[in-house]
């Protein structure tokens, strides 16, 4: 029986990912910070026919994480899966984030991954094997503004994936590595993250619910790679900014505020999850499954790279053509 590890599971991503491992028939240890959340979604997992250990801990402290990962071995068995999945953000301009909240918000989502990450190896290494996966976002490669400190610490998850990469294959060790990166999501992320910009937060549509991701997870478990895309808008994000960063620049400066709000007021009492968890029977969607979409034709690998390269590169040469035959008649 396959035995994984989720941090985040309580709620978003995360638990319905950890629910994608029990259909698989996986045995599953949740990590998140309020128990309540974390045994509503253990008791999901169990009704699916597995064993679920649920192990409250703030990922942000490492010893804590670690005491999780020790309880949940000696409940279901040595540790083959580790997926990080933890994460913390912040809507706002970067002028009005303190200091505390950028620190905050790094220790969860960056070394929170770091802390999974050695917690994971200390117990793999000595059986030589097992498999980690770092969940990434398109704004890894290529960051919005108002989330400066999220996408901060998923470009340093990235930078420290690809160092921990090289260091596995030097030692010789069957450790896998993968980052999944994910477009917009629907999750509660948008119901409880700090938020200073008076309207309610949304994913930037198009949108797609927890399980596409969760399954993009799930597929990297058994068949690694170096990393998955999710979703189109992924893939045009990341090869859009490698070919015209600065148009991209101008497109968010542009568009990046609206996308990423609604017209509605946010609430004086808005909850913020930043440094203790929201109460309330939040699961793994969030508010905007009408707009959302379950499945995704579109999931690219290592593997599929090189063609998506040579495809936006040809489509930008024929763009570029295009534009100069109209310039001179042509």
């Amino acid at each position: 029986m396959t035995v994984v590890v989720v941090t985040g599971a309580g709620a978003g991503v995360g638990r319905a990912t950890a629910r994608e491992f029990a259909r698989r028939g996986c045995d599953v240890g949740l990590i998140s910070r309020d128990p309540e959340r974390l045994e509503s979604a253990a008791a999901e997992l169990r009704a699916l026919g597995v064993r679920a250990c649920p192990a409250p801990a703030d990922v942000a402290d490492p010893e804590a994480l670690d005491r999780a990962a020790s309880a949940i071995e000696a409940e279901l068995g040595p540790i083959d899966v580790w997926v990080n999945d933890a994460m913390a953000t912040i809507f706002a301009p970067v002028a009005e984030i303190t200091p505390a909240e950028y620190r905050r918000a790094t220790e969860v989502t960056y070394l929170g991954t770091v802390y999974g990450v050695q917690a994971a190896l200390k117990r793999m290494k000595p059986r030589g094997h097992g498999t980690i996966i770092n969940v990434g976002s398109a704004l890894a490669y290529r960051s919005v503004p108002l989330q400066s400190a999220y996408c901060g610490a998923k470009a340093a998850i990235r930078g420290f994936t690809d160092s921990l990469r090289s260091e596995l294959m030097h030692d010789g060790l069957k450790i896998t590595l993968t980052m999944v990166h994910l477009p917009a999501v629907n999750t509660p992320q948008f119901d409880w993250a700090l938020n200073r910009m008076g309207r309610r937060a949304q994913p930037v549509p198009p949108i797609y619910e927890p399980e596409v991701p969760a399954r993009a997870i799930v597929f990297a478990a058994f068949h690694p790679r170096r990393e998955i895309w999710v979703g189109l808008p992924t893939v045009i994000a990341i090869l859009a900014n490698r070919i015209a960063p600065g148009l991209v620049d101008r497109y968010l400066a542009t568009h990046g505020y609206s996308g990423q709000l609604t017209n509605e007021p946010l609430p004086a009492d808005a909850p913020a999850n930043l440094f203790d968890p929201v109460a309330g029977p939040y699961g793994a969607h969030g508010r905007f499954s009408a707009q959302s979409r379950n499945t995704s034709l579109e999931m690219f690998t290592d593997r599929h790279k090189t063609a998506a390269y040579a495809g936006l590169a040809t489509i930008a040469l024929l763009t570029a053509a295009h534009l100069l035959a109209r310039r001179y008649d042509v």
